[in-house]
């Protein structure tokens, strides 16, 4: 998958979350962000930030994590 897929794929879930806690203009209001630029925000050429991300998750009781897709023994990474 490209990047380009992971960002668009990962912007419809938003949306989609958005709408199920109670739309743009509550979410916007939760996580202290303006309604139009969370719009804009979630279409589909939207590119968040990382602190309007994290006041999204954040507003719907969510955070983000980091985790290792795989372990790269053979490149001495641990």
């Amino acid at each position: 998958m490209s990047e380009a897929s992971d960002q668009a794929e990962l912007l419809v879930a938003l949306r989609q979350m958005t709408r199920a806690f109670g739309g743009v203009q509550a979410v916007a209001a939760q996580a202290q962000l303006n309604p139009t630029q969370l719009y804009r925000t979630l279409s589909p050429k939207g590119n968040p930030g990382l602190s309007s991300l994290s006041a999204i998750l954040k507003a719907m009781g969510l955070r983000l994590s980091v985790q290792p897709i795989e372990r790269l023994e053979t490149s001495g990474v641990a």
